[in-house]
């Protein structure tokens, strides 16, 4: 599982870095007068280091499957949001999971490496890391995760290595990034300027800070009890990462349902299914390819399906919101089967487990996608005066009617 405060650390630790990128006093300086700080870069590798070892480490020491090389059986199915390709993937024969699984290790626990073994190999780590992440943008929807994990990569890569995707003919880029090189070679030392002191300043601060914050993170990577996106100081300027330490054997999802019925437990009572963006709902509609771009909503429904409403009471304050036909919470659906109508009397969560229709089977002739078994209510069926007094012991805004 991947927690969604390590997508947040490592965008703050990336954008600060950033930060050292630029010249001190302005633009106007760039490239010439103000080559990116060799601190700045191998924080940028020391960054995409620890992303892929943690990632690597909290796979070997948490779930049995990835020792014995069965995760990407489940893999594809039980993800955030499957997107079309994973549907197929996943009825992928047995020995290309074992591959899929053993790669993962490969670029996780020993390509990182790669980056202090010289230029070469520093170059051969992030055109594999970059790759992995494309592999992994096309079947899933990880959303900016992957496109985030690209940015550090990149500083493994030198202006020779980057040569051929810039114009070469007189002129051009290359053209004159040489000139510049050889005139810089051709001159003296130039004389420290106060601007430039102060740069040097700056990146050797920078490097003691990182040098001195991955203590604790690189004790965490050694200890057996390894942490998996975790922060040890209150910036996040430094922190450590781990994505899926685990991998869930079975899909279950929340389905959100309301009723106009004024007696929700009739047994004539029709129930009418919300859908979401991107999470699976209705059997019939296709997985969809959202990256890099986040639902946030829909990912926390996926969170919220591993354990009750108690442990998610978000999921009953939305449920309040649907109950007054709030626009905003409305927004982040896909479907409101009350648009145009009144509000729905009572609003309920089902807890069902979905599995991937076989491609080429009977659902799939069907045009489903999906196939679901009920498992149990996740939460009774609420009204708006019910929730009243939920609402203001946690002192939340009863929703208002539209």
């Amino acid at each position: 599982m991947w927690d969604r405060s390590g997508w947040e650390s490592q965008l703050l630790e990336t954008g600060f870095l950033g930060i050292f990128l630029c010249p001190l006093w302005t633009l106007s300086r760039l490239p010439r007068k103000t080559p990116p700080s060799r601190v700045v870069l191998w924080g940028f590798r020391w960054l995409i280091f620890r992303i892929m070892l943690g990632a690597g480490l909290i796979k070997v020491r948490g779930d049995q499957c990835w020792r014995d090389l069965t995760c990407m059986d489940f893999h594809y199915e039980t993800q955030p949001v499957p997107n079309p390709v994973a549907y197929f993937l996943h009825r992928s024969p047995w020995w290309v999971h074992r591959f899929e699984t053993l790669s993962n290790h490969f670029l996780e626990l020993v390509v990182p490496f790669f980056i202090f073994l010289g230029r070469r190999m520093c170059i051969l780590h992030g055109a594999l890391q970059i790759l992995f992440q494309v592999v992994l943008i096309v079947s899933g929807n990880l959303s900016f995760l992957n496109w985030l994990t690209i940015v550090p990569s990149v500083a493994c890569f030198d202006d020779a290595a980057l040569g051929f995707l810039f114009p070469s003919g007189p002129g051009g880029l290359q053209d004159q990034v040489l000139k510049m090189q050889k005139e810089e070679a051709r001159e003296a030392r130039p004389t420290p300027m106060f601007g430039r002191m102060v740069r040097q300043a700056a990146n050797l601060a920078l490097g003691i800070l990182v040098a001195w914050l991955s203590i604790p993170v690189v004790l965490n990577l050694l200890s057996p009890k390894q942490v998996m996106n975790s922060s040890f100081n209150p910036l996040r300027i430094v922190n450590t990462y781990g994505a899926f330490g685990s991998i869930t054997r079975e899909r279950t999802e929340v389905i959100l349902q309301g009723t106009a019925s004024p007696n929700a437990s009739a047994p004539d009572t029709v129930w009418e299914d919300y859908e979401f963006k991107c999470k699976p709902g209705d059997l019939r509609r296709r997985p969809c390819l959202i990256s890099p771009y986040h639902y946030r909503l829909d990912w926390l429904m996926w969170f919220a399906a591993f354990q009750t409403y108690e442990h998610h009471e978000w999921v009953i304050h939305l449920a309040g919101k649907l109950l007054a036909n709030d626009a905003e919470a409305l927004s982040l659906l896909a479907l409101n089967p009350f648009a145009d109508r009144a509000p729905p009397r009572w609003v309920r969560g089902e807890h069902y487990r979905y599995k991937f229709s076989r491609p080429g089977g009977l659902h799939a002739a069907d045009g489903k996608w999906w196939i679901r078994k009920r498992i149990g209510p996740y939460f009774p069926p609420l009204n708006l005066r019910d929730l009243k007094d939920y609402f203001r012991s946690r002192e939340w805004p009863f929703p208002e009617l539209e």
